[in-house]
């Protein structure tokens, strides 16, 4: 069922203890995600929702067989986070936090090029599977388990687009929020290839956003797929030069405009949805092919 997580991924909070941890912490217990462990430096030994915490990762996974992990820790300590998630061995970490130093990022990706660990993020919403596992921020209420598979660069946005794809009886296998920092740990081309390689997922809708090339960079890739795409581009009224949300969210020297990749995406072939009540109508379309 689904991509990365299962109804049976046991997980472990970095910063639980924290406002955002504790809160989101009871939110996926809500859901049905497996946390059993949580961890904050020096507060080893206290319960958050009846969740153990530890005061390392190390200790969380030696002790519950964690193997994913979930971050909500400040950005000055986030880098650090992630490297000692991946020191644990832990093999899918989402980390939520948003304002990451560009550099610090740099740092981490290329470590865990080292590693055996997939980082989901930075500042991004995580991953739902419904029906079995959240991992992350998104709100329990929208989901409804399905065949379409959602990635996105946009954290809000998918939350419509789910909500949206639900209310119209359009269930999900997954939604992922791949974050939209300028450097990130998962791409859309990798979310992509789980989708294609994934039974449960009969089609797929990919949201763009300006800013960079992630979007161009999937083309080739998505005309390979043997599942169709719908893809949506926000941004097209976004002035060049102006940070529209977030870090990655930047048109610079003409590259990134919505217009440049609409025009791509067309070009290739790829359907394109022109709102978010239009992914719904051409993912309707696609049930009557």
């Amino acid at each position: 069922m689904g991509i990365l997580i299962n109804k049976d991924t046991l997980v472990v909070v970095q910063g639980i203890t924290g406002k955002e941890g504790m809160f989101h912490t009871k939110q996926m217990i809500d859901f049905g995600t497996k946390i059993v462990a949580g961890v904050t430096p020096g507060k080893g030994g206290v319960k958050v929702q009846n969740v153990p915490v530890f005061d390392s990762v190390r200790e969380a996974v030696e002790r519950t067989g964690a193997r994913v992990s979930v971050i909500f820790v400040p950005p000055q300590f986030a880098a650090d986070a992630i490297f000692e998630a991946a020191d644990s061995g832990i093999e899918l970490i989402a980390c939520i936090t948003e304002g990451i130093p560009v550099h610090d990022m740099m740092r981490v990706c290329s470590y865990l090029k080292t590693t055996s660990s997939r980082l989901l993020g930075p500042n991004c919403p995580g991953i739902t599977v419904p029906g079995a596992s959240k991992i992350g921020i998104m709100p329990n209420s929208i989901h409804l388990a399905g065949n379409i598979g959602v990635v996105s660069r946009s954290g809000t946005l998918t939350y419509e687009i789910v909500d949206m794809l639900s209310k119209n009886g359009i269930g999900q296998s997954a939604s992922v929020g791949i974050g939209g920092d300028p450097v990130n740990g998962t791409s859309f081309i990798d979310i992509l290839q789980m989708f294609e390689e994934d039974p449960q997922t009969h089609a797929v809708a990919m949201v763009g956003e300006i800013g960079g090339t992630a979007e161009e960079e999937s083309i080739d890739f998505i005309k390979k797929m043997s599942k169709p795409v719908i893809t949506y581009i926000v941004g097209v009224s976004a002035p060049p030069g102006k940070t529209m949300g977030h870090a990655g969210a930047i048109i610079s020297m003409g590259v990134g405009t919505a217009a440049g990749k609409i025009k791509a995406l067309e070009e290739a072939g790829i359907i394109v949805a022109r709102s978010p009540s239009d992914i719904v109508q051409q993912i309707k379309k696609l049930d009557q092919n």
